[in-house]
């Protein structure tokens, strides 16, 4: 086969016989000379079905060289406009930058050599602002020389910014818009949070950062009120949440049995334990089953707090559905005791079953992932420091041992997501964020996208279809500098909101 081809008769090479890269380059600059795609935008609409044909494209960011994702994805976004061109129509291809977000604020953060939140407080949030503003673009110039290389037509002269006064502009007036009909509102996500960015992380980097790490498991008692040394065996990959405890989970259809010791050097005889009869694999000193139940039989009963923190905090509301056993269909009894420890602020089913009992809301670990101060015996202690994620959890567990609440403590190896720019263990945390209420319209979504002519014909009902059935409320805030402002003024005394468009 040849390496070169013959383009004859009024071809951009007139007639020479030019290898494919060779020839690319001349086609780029007869393009370039007469202004081809130029000229493609300034020819007049025409009448239906021709007219314009609108495209949008999500900008890459400015502060990243391109690579073969956006190599790959820019072929396809050239195919259809040109397709819709040839048809007759006008279609703007203008360019984008997306100038906003952590990537952008960490690249600046480490210019300046800056380590927290606190030291671009220090810093200067104006000053901070700044330095992203002038660096955001640094390889434009890179940007610029490849796309049109690859041979796609787009507007890279007159390119939007998220950044630009005029783009945010429209940001507020959505969130004001969404906000006037009823669908945003004020709450909690449960979110992986780094707690050196102090920044929540979406589901795509979160699956980034997972690796294998030694943790530790603890078994803990909690016992049970009005009936004496008789312990609720609850189990956790977690110590750092148990401060912020409020309710034990139960599977109400499983079985449940409560045991006595008989022949134990380390543990008292008179004391009883309750666990999942499928799980007493786990005890591995001699004992006599007192009695056999199903979950449901536990559902209601209190037990005595682990810590004494928050439990008589008469500013926490809904104290009295705290510290109670609650039945739950998610809690499994392949592993641990079959009895979960909840935390609302530390975990999805947490919150929900929070949510759906109205629980006591302890949100004992600061964002910057230290226990607060109300957190007495480990109070400003970093949850799982990056140097060593087991120093936190250990002195919980001395605590526990020292306090006569620890029943086992093991180590296990399992696969936990570390922050994909700086390698700090992330925290799953109940952040605080603004919702566009998807749930309220998600049947109009459903009805639209039967309208809609998908290529291939699968994606409708198919991950797409299935996608829409499966939406919930988008968390559209973030902790950060360096980004479009929600334009909501909060009054700190009344609450009162206020939005501005």
């Amino acid at each position: 086969m040849r390496d070169d081809f013959s383009a004859k008769g009024g071809s951009a090479s007139g007639g020479k016989n030019l290898k494919p890269s060779e020839l690319e380059e001349e086609i780029l600059k007869f393009w370039q000379e007469n202004k081809i795609f130029e000229k493609s935008l300034k020819k007049p609409a025409g009448k239906k079905p021709k007219g314009d044909f609108v495209f949008y494209d999500g900008p890459p960011f400015a502060n990243g060289l391109p690579h073969y994702g956006h190599i790959l994805a820019s072929i396809i976004k050239d195919v259809i406009p040109r397709y819709q061109t040839m048809k007759g129509k006008r279609v703007e291809r203008r360019w984008g930058w997306d100038c906003h977000g952590l990537p952008m604020e960490f690249e600046v953060e480490k210019e300046l050599g800056l380590k927290t939140k606190k030291d671009i407080e220090k810093f200067g949030i104006e000053k901070f602002n700044e330095v992203a503003k002038n660096s955001v673009l640094k390889y434009e110039a890179d940007w610029k020389k490849i796309i049109p290389r690859i041979g796609r037509w787009a507007d890279m002269e007159n390119a939007y910014k998220t950044m630009d006064a005029e783009y945010m502009e429209s940001v507020l007036l959505v969130f004001k818009s969404l906000y006037e009909k009823g669908l945003i509102y004020e709450g909690y996500k449960s979110m992986h949070v780094c707690p050196r960015c102090e920044t929540t992380l979406s589901n795509f980097e979160v699956a980034q950062g997972y690796r294998d790490i030694k943790d530790s498991s603890v078994i803990v008692e909690f016992e049970l009120e009005g009936e004496k040394n008789t312990y609720v065996l609850a189990w956790t990959t977690t110590p750092w949440t148990l401060p912020g405890n409020v309710a034990l989970a139960i599977n109400p259809n499983v079985r449940y049995v409560k045991i006595k010791p008989t022949t134990n050097d380390q543990r008292p005889t008179t004391e009883f334990y309750i666990l999942a009869k499928e799980r007493l694999e786990i005890i591995k000193e001699e004992y006599e089953i007192i009695g056999e139940f199903k979950g449901k039989d536990l559902i209601g009963k209190k037990y005595e707090p682990l810590f004494d923190y928050y439990s008589k905090d008469k500013k926490l509301e809904n104290l009295k559905n705290g510290w109670k056993i609650y039945g739950a269909d998610f809690v499994k009894t392949d592993e641990g005791t079959g009895i979960v420890h909840i935390a609302p602020a530390f975990g999805a089913d947490d919150m929900k079953l929070g949510q759906k009992y109205k629980l006591p809301f302890v949100q004992h670990v600061s964002s910057n992932g230290r226990f607060k101060k109300e957190v007495e015996d480990f109070a400003e202690l970093p949850v799982k420091p990056k140097e060593n994620h087991q120093l936190t959890d250990n002195k919980i567990i001395e605590w526990l041992n020292k306090n006569r609440k620890l029943f086992k403590a093991e180590k296990i190896t399992h696969s936990y997501p570390h922050c994909w720019r700086c390698e700090t263990p992330l925290l799953n945390y109940a952040a605080s964020s603004w919702f566009v209420k998807v749930t309220a319209i998600k049947n109009k979504l459903i009805k639209n996208n039967k309208k809609i002519n998908w290529v291939p014909t699968h994606i409708k009902t198919g991950r797409f279809g299935k996608w829409l059935e499966e939406s919930r409320d988008w968390a559209i805030s973030r902790s950060r500098f360096w980004g479009a402002p929600l334009p909501v003024w909060k009054c700190q005394k009344c609450k009162a909101i206020k939005v501005i468009g």
